[in-house]
C-alpha cells in the first residue's frame, strides 16, 4: 500500500507491517518517517536493529546473510536497508524479492532510498514490497505550500507566528526544511510563548536558504521574476559556479522552446508543480523572443569563459528577467 508522511502516524496506530519503504530526497521528512517506523517497531517489542549500507553489489551478500540468520530463540529485529540509488540492480532486487517474500514475523524490514524515477516504482521488488508493507513516498514542500508547513510546524512546537513571519522565515529558509525546522526550534528555545513577529524572526534567524539551480529553472519557467532573481542573488552568494547556473537559465530556454513548438503535454511523471510551471511557459513563449534570449545566453557563456568582457552574472540576471517577460531593463539589440 502506499502513503503519504501526513498519515504515516495514523497508519502505525492501527497496525504495523512486515516491511516499509521510505524513498524521496527530502532529508528531514524521510528522517521522521523512518523514526516513527522505528519508534512504533520498538513498542512492538523489536528489540534489535540492523543497519547495511548498500554502496555496491557486494553488499546485498550481507543482508542476504542476514535474512538466513534465523534463530528460533532469537529477538525481534528491524533490518534496514540503505540504499544510495533507487535501483539496486538484479542482484539487489532478487534479494529483496527474497527477503519480503520469506515472512519472518519476527523480521521487520525498513528500507530507505532516494525518490524512485518511473523505472524504478515499476520493479519487481517494489511490487513485491507494495504487496507485504507500505511504501511512503516523500516529496519536498513546494514553495506555494510551505507557509502552510512552517504554520503546522510552529504550531507542533507551540509557537503562534504572524502572517508576515511566516512569510520572512519562509523566505529565508526557502528549500532548506531542515534549517526551517532549527530556526523553529530555536524560536521556541528563545521566544517561549510569545507571539511571533518578523522582528523576532530577523533577530534569530540565519539567512540558511539553500537555493538550487532545478528550483530557478523552475521559477523562470512559471515567470516567477522576483523568486528568479532571489535564487540567483543567494547563487551567487554561495559561490554556485556560474556555468551550472546558466545550465539551468539555458535548460529553461529550451523547454520553453519545445514547449510553444510541439504543443506537447507534459510526462505523466513531472510533478505538478513543475508541469504547471511549463505550462506557464508555454503561454509566454508567443511574446518571447528567442534569438534574442538564445543571443544574450551566449554572451554570457563567453563573459563566464573570459572570451568577452562583462560580469556573467549581470548577463545571466538579465536572460531570466526575460524569459519571464519582464525584462529588468529596456530590450537592446544585442551583437553577436
Amino acid at each position: 500500500m502506499k502513503i503519504t508522511p501526513d498519515s504515516l502516524a495514523a497508519h502505525l496506530t492501527s497496525q504495523l507491517l512486515p516491511a516499509y519503504l521510505i524513498s524521496g530526497d527530502e532529508p528531514l521528512i524521510a528522517g521522521e518517517a523512518a523514526d516513527a517506523v522505528r519508534e512504533r517497531a520498538r513498542a512492538a517489542g523489536f528489540s534489535e536493529r540492523e543497519v547495511h549500507f548498500i554502496e555496491r553489489a557486494a553488499d546485498w551478500d550481507d543482508v542476504r546473510a542476514s535474512g538466513a540468520n534465523l534463530s528460533l530463540f532469537g529477538a525481534r529485529r528491524v533490518v534496514e536497508i540503505r540504499m544510495h540509488s533507487g535501483k539496486p540492480g538484479v542482484a539487489g532486487g532478487a534479494a529483496l524479492v527474497a527477503l519480503l517474500g520469506a515472512k519472518d514475523p519476527d523480521t521487520l524490514y525498513l528500507i530507505l532510498a532516494p525518490r524512485l524515477d518511473r523505472d524504478a516504482q515499476s520493479a519487481e521488488w517494489v511490487r513485491t514490497l507494495d504487496g507485504v508493507g507500505a511504501w511512503v513516498q516523500v516529496w519536498p514542500v513546494e514553495a506555494q505550500r510551505l507557509v502552510g508547513w512552517l504554520k503546522s510546524r510552529g504550531r507542533r512546537l507551540g509557537l503562534e507566528l504572524t502572517d508576515e513571519a511566516l512569510e520572512l522565515l519562509a523566505a529565508r529558509t526557502e528549500g532548506n526544511l531542515l534549517a526551517a525546522h532549527q530556526e523553529l526550534t530555536k524560536l521556541a528555545l528563545v521566544a517561549p510563548g510569545v507571539r511571533i513577529t518578523p522582528e523576532t524572526v530577523l533577530a534569530s534567524v540565519a539567512d540558511s536558504a539553500r537555493y538550487d539551480v532545478f528550483q530557478l529553472g523552475e521559477s523562470v519557467l512559471a515567470g516567477d521574476t522576483a523568486r528568479a532573481l532571489r535564487m540567483l542573488a543567494g547563487l551567487r552568494a554561495e559561490g554556485t559556479e556560474a556555468t551550472l547556473v546558466l545550465w539551468a537559465l539555458t535548460k529553461s530556454l529550451r523547454d520553453t522552446w519545445s514547449a510553444q513548438s510541439t504543443g506537447g503535454r507534459p510526462p505523466a511523471w513531472q510533478r505538478p508543480a513543475a508541469a504547471a510551471a511549463l505550462a506557464q511557459a508555454q503561454r509566454r513563449a508567443p511574446r518571447l523572443s528567442f534569438r534574442d534570449l538564445t543571443r544574450r545566453a551566449a554572451r554570457a557563456d563567453r563573459m563566464i569563459k573570459g572570451r568577452l568582457a562583462g560580469d556573467a552574472w549581470d548577463e545571466m540576471t538579465l536572460l531570466a528577467g526575460d524569459i519571464c517577460a519582464q525584462p529588468a531593463m529596456p530590450r537592446l539589440k544585442l551583437a553577436r
